[in-house]
């Protein structure tokens, strides 16, 4: 794999980038504005009825962000014109056929100018409705990727999905396409468009018996989870991406397509600074929730291996990748994580959060500092089970019948240990599948490219995405939990 200089690729280049105000979305575009001033134009795709919409959710939800402070830096008082000059806020909807454009003028300007679609739009909840995941993760990729046939200038198209599709495989899981109706547990019958007619037909009746919205919304969360489940997947978000992938796939004709997953996606490590990170990240709520209090114990192998990986080093990966494919018709996939190449320990991240919070212990409502003692992990559902049971349902229950004796008055304590049994409940929930993962994620397309970037020349500085360079240690106690609650749980 030859590469040339990537500075020069983003050099008076336009890219759409769909689902602007996501999370990597907003790294990936900041990146691009701070390294390569000279981008001819970002497209920056935002959900909303109109332009005045559009630009206000550019302002609020972009530049207003601490992230963006290095590039407010570097042009001062020019600022508005550079971004004037450099970004055209696009109010779409992926859901729909061009991608929601309503502007001829503009879809006209776009087809003739972008020469890559970075495709970032999406539904990352585990038990998201699975209407609106099919819509957004499955049938917005096909979306996507009709609309860059149209781009007479097409270089490449990137869509970012998640190292997760493959569900609960064990064993080095490779960098390798979901085939169309391939499921990961052999039953045959996964039909993208019989998923998609099951859905409307199960809304249409519900609406026809007048249930109510949160009948119907309770309803499709559940259906999705139970389609996911009837065919290996764990959960409607990674089914969906994974079906997304299979329409790419099938669809993509002669389009040059680079599908990049990611596994757990972390704080920035180092660019525009360290600990950036925004929204609740997966493994950010059991460390909060533990530094808060509400986290007495939880369920995992605590040999089990998390693969992280740092916001700003999968940007890297996804630009050095769009080079890399440029004009290539064919279809490339790379991991992005750090299980083969720096694994880290379950363990180690109850070891982090203790010493931390620790150090640092969280302030609650009442000003108090919240002690936290070890977290105890239980390694298997059964021990779990018991624990909850002697330590916390039991207690509660009898607490339930002291609290109606007395008239309520012990409400408020009922409630907050109500709360601490759901938060708990509800993590092991989503995360069960991947606290006792015995999976790793084969990044030899992604090792090749870093070589290939290293070989380039002194660009593998700023586009670095080697994981074995982070000490893991350093970077939770003094960069990652700092931003989580920093940025997050202020």
């Amino acid at each position: 794999m030859e590469l040339g200089s990537i500075l020069e690729f983003l050099k008076n280049r336009s890219i759409l980038v769909t689902g602007a105000t996501g999370f990597l979305a907003k790294i990936f575009i900041e990146k691009i504005l701070r390294v390569q001033p000279n981008v001819k134009k970002l497209y920056l795709l935002l959900r909303a009825a109109d332009n005045k919409s559009a630009m206000s959710r550019f302002n609020n939800e972009l530049l207003a962000k601490d992230l963006f402070r290095v590039v407010k830096e570097q042009h001062g008082g020019n600022l508005n014109s550079f971004l004037s000059e450099k970004v055209r806020v696009v109010p779409g909807d992926i859901t729909y056929d061009n991608l929601g454009v309503k502007d001829s003028d503009l879809l006209e300007e776009m087809w003739k100018e972008v020469d890559v679609v970075v495709n970032l739009a999406a539904t990352t909840n585990f038990d998201e409705r699975y209407d609106n995941s099919l819509k957004l993760n499955t049938m917005g990729a096909m979306h996507v990727l009709n609309f860059s046939k149209k781009c007479e200038k097409l270089k490449v198209l990137l869509h970012v999905s998640t190292a997760y599709v493959s569900g609960e495989k064990d064993g080095l899981i490779l960098e390798t396409p979901h085939n169309m109706g391939e499921t990961l547990n052999g039953i045959s019958g996964l039909d993208i468009n019989a998923e998609k007619k099951l859905v409307d037909e199960t809304i249409k009746q519900m609406s026809a018996d007048n249930y109510s919205d949160d009948i119907i919304k309770s309803a499709m969360k559940n259906l999705g989870i139970q389609r996911a489940r009837k065919f290996g997947w764990p959960n409607t978000y990674v089914f969906t991406k994974a079906m997304g992938e299979m329409l790419l796939g099938q669809l993509k004709e002669n389009i040059p397509l680079v599908i990049v997953r990611p596994t757990i996606v972390t704080s920035t490590y180092k660019e525009p600074f360290p600990g950036w990170v925004e929204g609740i990240r997966t493994i950010d709520s059991l460390a909060v929730g533990y530094g808060k209090g509400r986290l007495p114990c939880f369920l995992g192998d605590p040999k089990t291996i998390l693969d992280l990986v740092p916001a700003d080093m999968v940007v890297n990966a996804m630009i050095a990748s769009m080079v890399a494919h440029s004009n290539e018709a064919n279809e490339t996939i790379y991991h992005i994580g750090s299980s083969v190449s720096n694994p880290i320990e379950l363990a180690s991240l109850q070891d982090y959060g203790y010493r931390y919070f620790s150090k640092h212990p969280w302030i609650n409502k009442e000003g108090k500092p919240v002690i936290v003692g070890k977290l105890k992990i239980l390694d298997s559902m059964d021990s779990f089970q018991k624990y909850m049971a002697i330590h916390y349902l039991l207690p509660l229950k009898g607490l339930q019948i002291v609290n109606t004796a007395c008239c309520q008055y012990f409400q408020g304590f009922y409630s907050d240990m109500s709360r601490k049994i759901k938060f708990v409940m509800r993590l092991i929930e989503l995360y069960r599948p991947y606290i006792f993962s015995k999976g790793y994620y084969d990044d030899m397309n992604t090792e090749k490219l870093r070589r290939a970037v290293k070989e380039s020349g002194a660009e593998s500085d700023v586009f670095y995405f080697d994981p074995k360079i982070i000490n893991w240690d350093e970077y939770f106690l003094n960069t990652h939990i700092s931003g989580v609650v920093k940025y997050v749980f202020k």
